[in-house]
């Protein structure tokens, strides 16, 4: 009787107009993220692509155009689109966690997810060093959390499903990666598994990203590479990318968590000051280090590893240091595009110290190590670098290093730094609100 009862629910459940309804919408809004975030890939490319062009003929254009357009790009994230600054993933994380529908819609609404997809273009256009996979994750889960004006989801669909769905789909379409967006949405953004909201996420991420790849093709993100290494060569570039990474990493974080507080009273009452003078800041470190850190570093980091450019003595650096003022100066922008290229550029100095290794096995070592020290999400951080490469040979490698970045990070900043962001925007909305 109970299969029997069961049985008689399932075919209610599949013959029921509402049910179908629920599922068409929620199909449209995922198709709608994998057209955003190619849209956003393919328009940020032309923009970072376009400024570096602009640069070689007038050298002086980053001393005007960058602190310029980082002041136009505050101005319009303050007026127009309020809750549309920073990375993105704080504001995804940070709704999961309130309670009230009018709260959550000002995080996830439509408008910011138009305004921040515009100021991430005019960012990369005006030379900043910034990435668009945190935003598309914002941008992904304002779509999917607006589908409910559409339809009548059930809550708790609503408070978890939409909006975790819209961030695994937004970073899986983003970088053509559904594996790492199914386990940023568990690592990161929930920091837990749910099984009732399991199906909707990959479903979302299935949907976004068939749209991307009918768009874009097939690709990998930096090209693909079949890397080995040696045991005994492995050990000591493993220890050495997974210290040195989770050190820089944990840094890297520890500094925009610190330095995003400590700025706070000059962002209230002098937010275009701070963002003209962060682009000047932009402008010099960009010009002493050849053009190499203005944008998303995507080209940079591809040419190291594919072994077609070697990365400028101070390339790593520069780019962690012109990615903070980028971050700290105000306007919408991610970080994970700009942390792969400095680990990729940490990775390609430590290999000389590992003469016997491949370069392009370091190189990948150093940026696993970088960028789980950033985020500290040492299972993400493996599969996002796996599938951005198509490089399995270096599993076991790039978890240990992972792993090991992971832990000494933790011992720099204890706090991950999305999850602080995401505390400080509570507390920021919770201030105003009282």
């Amino acid at each position: 009787m109970g299969r029997r009862r069961y049985l008689k629910r399932v075919v209610k459940q599949a013959r029921s107009p509402s049910a179908w309804r629920l599922r068409l919408v929620f199909w449209g809004g995922a198709v709608l993220v994998g057209l955003s975030a190619t849209v956003l890939a393919m328009t940020s490319s032309w923009a970072d692509a376009h400024f570096h062009h602009w640069v070689e003929r007038w050298r002086w254009l980053p001393f005007v155009l960058t602190p310029a357009g980082l002041l136009a790009i505050t101005w319009a994230t303050r007026n127009l689109f309020p809750g549309g600054e920073g990375s993105g993933i704080p504001q995804a994380i940070a709704a999961l966690q309130l309670g009230e529908h009018a709260d959550r819609s000002a995080i996830l609404s439509l408008r910011i997810a138009i305004g921040k997809g515009l100021a991430i273009v005019l960012g990369l256009l005006c030379g900043a060093s910034i990435g668009r996979e945190g935003p598309t994750v914002h941008i992904a889960a304002s779509v999917m959390y607006s589908l409910n004006r559409l339809a009548n989801f059930p809550i708790h669909h609503v408070r978890r499903g939409l909006v975790l769905a819209g961030g695994a789909a937004g970073l899986a379409a983003a970088f053509n990666t559904p594996l790492a967006g199914v386990m940023f949405a568990i690592e990161e953004m929930s920091r837990s598994f749910e099984e009732r909201i399991a199906g909707s996420v990959m479903v979302a991420v299935l949907f976004a990203g068939m749209t991307s790849l009918v768009i874009q093709g097939n690709y990998t993100y930096f090209g693909t590479y079949s890397a080995q290494m040696v045991p005994l060569h492995a050990l000591g570039a493993i220890l050495v990318c997974g210290i040195v990474g989770g050190l820089a990493g944990g840094l890297f974080s520890a500094t925009l968590i610190t330095g995003g507080r400590r700025l706070a009273p000059l962002r209230r009452s002098h937010p275009y000051l701070l963002a003209a003078a962060c682009g000047l800041l932009v402008a010099a470190i960009g010009t002493l280090s050849g053009g190499t850190t203005w944008g998303t570093g995507y080209e940079a980091a591809k040419g190291v590893l594919q072994g077609t450019e070697a990365a400028a003595p101070l390339y790593a650096p520069l780019k962690f240091l012109a990615t903070i003022f980028s971050y700290l100066s105000g306007i919408p922008g991610g970080i994970f595009a700009p942390s792969l290229s400095v680990g990729a550029g940490l990775g390609y100095h430590l290999a000389h110290f590992f003469t016997a290794a491949p370069m392009v096995a370091v190189g990948l070592l150093g940026m696993v190590g970088y960028f789980a020290g950033v985020v500290q999400t040492p299972i993400t951080a493996v599969i996002i670098v796996m599938e951005m490469t198509d490089d399995n040979q270096l599993l076991l490698p790039l978890m240990a290093t992972s792993l090991l970045a992971d832990g000494v990070s933790k011992l720099v900043c204890p706090r991950p730094i999305y999850q602080a962001m995401a505390d400080d925007f509570l507390a920021n909305i919770r201030r105003a609100g009282s």
